[in-house]
């Protein structure tokens, strides 16, 4: 390969991880741009509340302290995992749901381009720091099983997507409450 070659190759990998910077340092606006409009999204999915689901809420205790650690690439990190764990629970049984289907699609799509987003900011060495912390891993995989168990065990019905619906929306308002902090 030829000098001219190895220069080419040189300016488009900076160009690159240029651009990657910059991205990972807009990823607060970003991401509160995202989980506005995933708000905005969960209204649009489906309608009011149903009253008839109001004797089955669910207490499912989201926990907090996942988002309360000193660095802020580990709250990256759980943020990350807990779009995940949100995704994968919107890309369930959601035939019971009677939910605006495009809305659905756009919710999903949000999400993944936001764990997209978050994986390629977030630095393997921060990445071990909250694998360390396992503990905090282990209590959003609990949160999340409740949240999936209790769709399965009402069968995926109305209500159940209802009530898990409002309770995406108060973790969403939270993870937005923690970035602004951050940003603050």
């Amino acid at each position: 390969m030829n000098v001219f070659g190895l220069i080419q190759i040189g300016l488009i990998l900076l160009c690159t991880t240029t651009i990657s910077s910059l991205q990972c340092s807009h990823l607060p606006l970003q991401q509160r741009k995202m989980i506005e409009n995933s708000l905005q999204l969960l209204d649009k999915m489906g309608k009011k509340f149903p009253q008839q689901c109001l004797r089955e809420k669910m207490s499912f205790r989201f926990p907090e302290q996942v988002l309360k650690p000193r660095q802020k690439e580990a709250v990256k990190v759980a943020i990350e995992e807990i779009f995940q764990h949100i995704f994968y629970i919107f890309s369930k049984n959601l035939t019971l749901a009677a939910w605006d289907g495009t809305a659905i699609e756009q919710f999903q799509n949000g999400l993944y381009q936001q764990i997209e987003q978050l994986e390629a900011c977030v630095t393997k060495k921060q990445t071990h720091y909250f694998q360390s912390k396992e503990v905090n891993r282990l209590k959003l995989k609990k949160y999340f099983q409740k949240i999936d168990c209790f769709l399965k065990d009402k069968q995926h019905n109305l209500c159940s997507w209802e009530i898990s619906r409002a309770e995406m929306r108060r973790c969403l308002q939270l993870i937005d409450k923690v970035i602004r902090k951050l940003n603050n």
